[in-house]
């Protein structure tokens, strides 16, 4: 019996720590780029986007397929980011168990 208390105290202790892992992932920003810089995009440690930065000179609009190519480039940089950090955090919550870890909508 004294086991199974223990068990469950261990269980909620990660639950807690994995909700603090979530809230920090919420506030964490991470950025990817493309074409050298010229756009950016920021996502929060969830993988949700933020906000998409884009260079003046990148913008032509006889040429949107470009800048839409950059622009989808640069959020799947950011997010790629933000999947690594979060397994990175989850997996101290493990102890190293590297447990999988998914980002909504992947």
């Amino acid at each position: 019996m004294r086991d199974i208390m223990k068990l469950l105290q261990q269980a909620q202790d990660m639950q807690g720590q994995l909700k603090k892992i979530q809230d920090e992932l919420e506030q964490m920003t991470v950025t990817g780029a493309a074409g050298g810089g010229m756009v950016s995009a920021e996502v929060n440690g969830q993988g949700l986007l933020k906000r998409v930065k884009i260079d003046k000179s990148v913008v032509n609009p006889a040429d949107t397929e470009m800048l839409e190519d950059l622009v989808a480039v640069a959020v799947i940089e950011a997010q790629k980011k933000a999947a690594e950090k979060a397994q990175e955090q989850t997996s101290k919550l493990a102890g190293g168990m590297n447990l999988p870890f998914k980002l909504p909508g992947f």
